[in-house]
């Protein structure tokens, strides 16, 4: 048998530690409940920004691009189907209605030149670096070799 030290806030503290864990960390019911989310993934190659974010459910008419400055903002509106009065719902769950997602895009882009594509409920916009920042090879000269003989 070993003792256990009371501690009668250790309880509580745990209690109030997931409770403002839960309410920092995005969740799935309240993307639901408030404003939806669009997840979406950036990333960049030798030649250019990548952007693809996750829009199930929409027209891509419905869905606005605006670049300004060095920030891309995303909206896209999901519309509601007719309701029919005479149906009971086991579960209605899907979203509908806008939403938008803002996000900073690293500099020296060629924002004039993004192209965008819509497949399968995922964006994809493409946004060519400008040639000032892509990677460039430098090769190296060799001036004579040294014999270690």
């Amino acid at each position: 048998m070993h003792l256990v030290r009371w501690e009668p806030f250790a309880d509580l503290r745990q209690v109030m530690d997931r409770a403002f864990e839960d309410e920092l960390r995005p969740s799935l019911w309240r993307g639901i409940t408030s404003q939806p989310l669009m997840p979406l993934d950036m990333y960049q190659t030798a030649d250019e920004v990548v952007v693809k974010a996750t829009i199930p459910g929409i027209n891509p008419d419905d869905a606005d691009i605006t670049i300004a400055g060095d920030v891309l903002t995303i909206k896209a509106e999901t519309k509601a189907e007719e309701e029919n009065k005479d149906t009971d719902y086991f579960y209605r769950e899907r979203r509908y209605g806008a939403s938008t997602r803002t996000v900073s895009l690293p500099g020296d882009l060629q924002t004039d030149k993004a192209e965008a594509s819509f497949e399968n409920g995922v964006l994809t916009l493409s946004i060519p670096k400008a040639e000032e920042v892509k990677p460039k090879q430098i090769k190296v000269k060799a001036k004579g070799i040294i014999d270690s003989k």
